[in-house]
């Protein structure tokens, strides 16, 4: 038990800050669409083919060139377009741009998920808050454990009673065990997004890729008009999420939609056309797909509280503000005491040599 007291106090005290940095902006995000302030965000959505196809058409016929645009759905009444030099927009759903940045620190909801999502270091960062979510589903687990021997001291604190080591350890150990429950769910969720083999057979799917296509010199119509009222016949009432332009030659345009059964808000329903015929040659459904498929396209939506309505946004929010406070607490408590100590350790030296 001892050892298992020093694991859980050193790798909190190195890992802690982290682990709140990731509770403090996970809370956050889960109200993005709320804090994405710009004019129409509030606008309803009209999912008309014709119209979406319109404005598609005026983005195309912009500079620089599109790689994808996100069209406005529940909670964001504008049209996210993300350009191929890394550039971005919030277009209206009239097609009016009503917001622009040339890099995405330049907006404060996309800044915050990055630094969520990838630390602001890509794969790598992303790869980090992999492990840190290893670490801290070990910190619920142990911590869990240690407090079962003060189970009789439990009393809930929204804060500690002094911000002395003592008290401070005593909110963590009981904050920590009322917040384990959710902390497993967001944890868990979100290693599995980022290490999916984890998951075993669970989460572990043969996935099928795209068609290639054979993109001739022939520049296609502009007019995307048809594609999506093929896409709408195909997929009744689903959602247009998403047009995907293609990254490299071979590729096809994929559009993505979202059923009224899938939970994930962008889908995980694709069709693909030739970029120069809008013809669709392929089409990706996932009513078609196996429990592992199924079960994969709920860890987002659960994790980013995007579904569950209010009491579930209010849940996750509430647990990535426990993480923070348990994360930076324990990190202040636990070096606190070690300067302390330090001091005490010097002051006794200094009498000894006199």
């Amino acid at each position: 038990m001892h050892l298992l007291v020093l694991l859980h106090r050193w790798i909190g005290a190195i890992g802690g800050l982290l682990l709140a940095l990731l509770g403090l902006t996970g809370a956050l995000l889960v109200w993005r669409d709320a804090l994405t302030f710009v004019p129409h965000a509030e606008d309803s959505v009209r999912d008309d083919p014709a119209l979406l196809a319109k404005v598609t058409s005026i983005v195309m016929s912009g500079h620089p060139p599109p790689d994808r645009i996100t069209f406005a759905g529940h909670g964001l009444g504008v049209h996210q377009v993300v350009f191929k030099d890394g550039s971005g927009a919030y277009l209206s759903q009239a097609g009016e741009t009503v917001a622009r940045w040339s890099a995405s620190w330049q907006r404060p909801e996309l800044w915050l998920f990055d630094l969520h999502h990838r630390l602001l270091l890509g794969d790598t960062g992303e790869a980090i808050t992999g492990v840190a979510g290893l670490v801290g589903l070990f910190f619920v687990v142990t911590g869990v454990v240690l407090w079962w021997r003060t189970r009789r001291r439990f009393r809930l604190r929204p804060w500690p009673a002094t911000m002395k080591p003592g008290a401070i350890v005593h909110h963590h150990r009981d904050m920590g065990v009322v917040a384990a429950p959710l902390l497993l769910v967001s944890l868990v969720t979100g290693v599995l997004m980022v290490f999916p083999a984890l998951g075993g057979s669970l989460l572990v799917e043969a996935r099928s890729r795209p068609p290639r296509v054979e993109i001739g010199a022939a520049q296609g119509s502009r007019d995307l008009t048809p594609l999506f009222e093929a896409a709408a016949a195909a997929f009744p009432g689903a959602e247009f999420r998403r047009l995907q332009w293609p990254r490299k030659a071979g590729t096809p345009l994929a559009l993505r939609l979202r059923q009224p059964f899938e939970w994930t808000p962008n889908g995980r329903t694709f069709v693909y056309a030739d970029p120069v015929t809008l013809k669709i040659i392929g089409r990706a459904d996932p009513s078609t797909g196996g429990a592992a498929a199924s079960i994969r396209e709920k860890l987002y939506p659960i994790h980013a509280a995007k579904a569950g309505g209010l009491a579930w946004k209010l849940a996750m929010s509430a647990s990535g503000v426990a993480l923070a406070l348990l994360g930076s607490l324990a990190v202040y408590a636990f070096w606190r005491t070690q300067w302390a100590m330090r001091q005490a350790r010097r002051r006794k030296a200094k009498a000894k040599a006199r």
